[in-house]
């Protein structure tokens, strides 16, 4: 058996998306920008791409730029509200500790600029509130960024309570909300932000897609300069294939969202229960209320997470230790630390997420293996028996 179970760290193009994307490679192949029938064929794929996103959003088709992906969305808001915000004699931006690191390592590229960053601490729920946004605000705030989905614990913000209190001090509001969009409802209007990242191949669209909504008002900053492409808000040739699956993924994840949040969640929700009901001293991390759907994210002290991934991955499981993005690093998850797991236990956590396409006795497969390959590791674990001799050498002292 195989199972994917890695679902936030990227998605299988689904079939539709896949048939949209076909023609364009060598039917539809016209260059956008070009006043010729092929390049006005080309020039519709886009169109009807950009209004799919804007009626999905809730947003116009004018507010959607198409970018490379999340990362690259997440750096032009962010510059986009520095530039302006430079002007205006405002050099402090409000972020989180938990942030995808394209978000916070622009940051730290703003900071050596000489703007100041507050990066605000992360409650033990995995969830930031209004209030703490609030007391951070200055009167030189120029930007609030929170992500809408936490990337490796899953937790959903309170955004629309978020972008109230940063729009009540006059402050832009910015939310990364590649894990968010295509997973849970998102209404830019209702949530009242004013720029929103999102990526293609979370959502079953192709890799190096992605797109930025940025409300009617705001004139995104130029991180490629040279032809009027996107309407002078990023030069260079349109991947209109990449732009025509993406498009159709956002539509068909869109269209059966309910159904499919409430599929993950069941999944989800199995898992996590059984987990920490048969595996001793398993910790679910993140509170479990306000969370994805499909995103377990599970401590299992005393075993380095590497180890379990090696195993799951002989039993055909694919799952992951954390964010892809940093998955070359043997340090502990920033996320885990800053919802305060201890290091030595944020070594043990897996990161299991589901899609539309996993089944409940995929699920069962995964709590099997995990209950054969957790005890066993642990007889093995020099770190979890030393554990285990502690706690039983306090147990008798207290007892004496």
């Amino acid at each position: 058996m195989k199972i994917y179970a890695d679902n936030a760290a990227t998605t299988r193009v689904s079939d539709t998306a896949l048939a949209a994307m076909t023609p364009c490679f060598q039917e539809i192949y016209g260059n956008p920008s070009s006043l010729h029938t092929p390049g006005q064929r080309a020039a519709e794929k886009l169109a009807a791409a950009r209004a799919i996103f804007a009626r999905n959003l809730h947003a116009d088709p004018r507010e959607i730029t198409f970018t490379s992906g999340g990362s690259e969305a997440d750096n032009q808001a962010l510059r986009t509200a520095a530039a302006l915000g430079e002007k205006r004699g405002k050099r402090h931006i409000v972020s989180t500790k938990f942030e995808h690191h394209a978000v916070l390592h622009t940051l730290q590229a703003l900071e050596r600029e000489g703007f100041e960053v507050t990066l605000l601490d992360i409650p033990p729920d995995g969830v930031v509130t209004a209030e703490q946004v609030r007391d951070a605000i200055r009167p030189d705030t120029c930007l609030v960024s929170v992500m809408f989905a936490n990337n490796e614990i899953g937790t959903i913000q309170p955004i629309q309570e978020i972008a109230e209190v940063a729009h009540k001090h006059g402050v832009w509001m910015h939310t990364d909300a590649v894990q968010a969009v295509g997973a849970i409802p998102v209404d830019v209007k209702e949530l009242g932000v004013d720029m929103l990242s999102m990526s293609a191949h979370k959502f079953n669209g192709p890799k190096g897609m992605g797109a930025l909504y940025c409300r009617k008002g705001i004139w995104p900053q130029n991180l490629i300069d040279g032809g009027s492409q996107e309407a002078r808000h990023r030069a260079g040739t349109e991947n209109v294939a990449g732009i025509a699956g993406m498009g159709k993924a956002l539509e068909m994840a869109t269209e059966h969202l309910e159904e499919r949040m409430a599929h993950e969640k069941e999944l989800r929700d199995y898992v996590i229960d059984r987990i920490l009901k048969n595996i001793p001293e398993a910790r679910l991390n993140g509170g479990l209320e306000h969370r994805l759907p499909g995103n377990a994210n599970i401590s299992f002290p005393g075993l380095e997470g590497e180890t379990i991934l090696l195993d799951l991955d002989m039993h055909g499981i694919c799952a992951s230790t954390g964010s892809a993005c940093n998955s070359d690093s043997l340090d502990p998850s920033h996320v885990l630390l800053s919802i305060g797991v201890p290091e030595e236990i944020g070594h043990g956590s897996m990161r299991f997420t589901f899609g539309p396409q996993n089944t409940m006795e995929e699920a069962k497969y995964l709590c099997d293996v995990l209950e054969e390959v957790i005890p066993r590791r642990r007889a093995m674990s020099c770190m979890w028996l030393q554990g285990q001799n502690t706690a039983r050498h306090f147990s008798l002292k207290g007892e004496n």
